[in-house]
């Protein structure tokens, strides 16, 4: 009789001690930063852009000239309002990147890298070509052959700035690794640190300002080619939802059909590879 009191007793007690346990177990709050899956980000920042040299190939009706070694600069806004002003948000060179988790550790996303590409002016080159447009263009003093002449590029000759700007929208795959624990940091719901990578491709849709031959100016949107780019960065979240990120990236640059006239039959055509260093601010947030 003992023995037929105390069996269901001692099975009710195992089983409630086991259940206890289990909840236990699996009721301890994940940290929120423990996984990433299913996450969206966005981020918003500025950028610092080098180019390498370039050869810069102009086209059109009675021309047809090529600039060798050419160089140029970007054109920096600092520490400024507008990057936060709708109205002149495309001043500063800027970034925006958006993505979602599909793994703990990958992401894709989208973005736009507002880079500005200033050509120098005032400073000679070897130029190769042609130039013979008629008498009556405002651009036939520069007529001539050009076989790997030494010439000023002026501002009058030419004008070639992509300021509104060098636009690489792109798509990219990133991984995310957190190495908190390298700074022995515990609770990474306060404080993470991650290391990231990434690869990109996309268009280059830039606004170009282009002034050849003292003719109209032109400045309008239009695409122009293509780009691939490598990127590596440390983000640093803070409270789970939001971070800094610091990124250097770098790529090439391909743009064939570049837009330099009111006239449909002008083009340029350069390719070159370029770095940036991005600052950006961004959240992260489950969907």
């Amino acid at each position: 009789m003992f023995n037929k009191f105390y069996s269901p007793l001692v099975g009710a007690v195992l089983f409630l001690l086991s259940f206890n346990s289990y909840s236990q177990d699996h009721n301890l709050p994940e940290r929120y930063t423990a996984s990433n899956k299913g996450k969206v980000y966005f981020s918003w920042g500025g950028n610092r852009g080098v180019y390498s040299k370039s050869d810069i190939t102009f086209k059109g009706e009675h021309y047809k000239f090529t600039i060798n070694n050419a160089t140029a600069h970007d054109k920096p806004k600092g520490w400024h309002i507008d990057y936060i002003n709708p109205t002149r948000i495309t001043i500063p060179q800027t970034n925006f990147k958006m993505g979602y988790f599909i793994s703990d550790h990958y992401s894709i996303s989208i973005g736009v890298d507002h880079m500005k590409y200033v050509m120098h002016n005032n400073v000679n080159r070897i130029v190769d070509g042609y130039i013979d447009l008629p008498s009556d263009d405002v651009g036939s003093i520069y007529n001539g052959n050009y076989d790997h002449q030494n010439v000023l590029i002026s501002k009058e000759f030419l004008k070639f700035e992509h300021t509104d700007g060098l636009n690489y929208v792109f798509a990219e795959v990133a991984r995310f690794d957190d190495i908190s624990s390298l700074f022995n940091i515990q609770n990474t719901d306060k404080f993470q640190v991650n290391l990231t990578e990434g690869l990109g491709a996309g268009l280059l849709y830039p606004k170009t300002n282009a002034t050849l031959f003292n003719r109209e100016r032109h400045d309008k949107f239009h695409i122009s080619g293509f780009g691939v780019s490598g990127s590596v960065g440390l983000n640093l979240t803070f409270f789970k939802h939001f971070f800094i990120q610091g990124d250097i990236k770098g790529g090439y640059i391909n743009m064939g059909d570049i837009k330099t006239t009111p006239n449909p039959k002008d083009s340029a055509s350069q390719h070159f590879f370029f770095a940036e260093s991005i600052f950006s601010l961004g959240g992260i947030f489950r969907v």
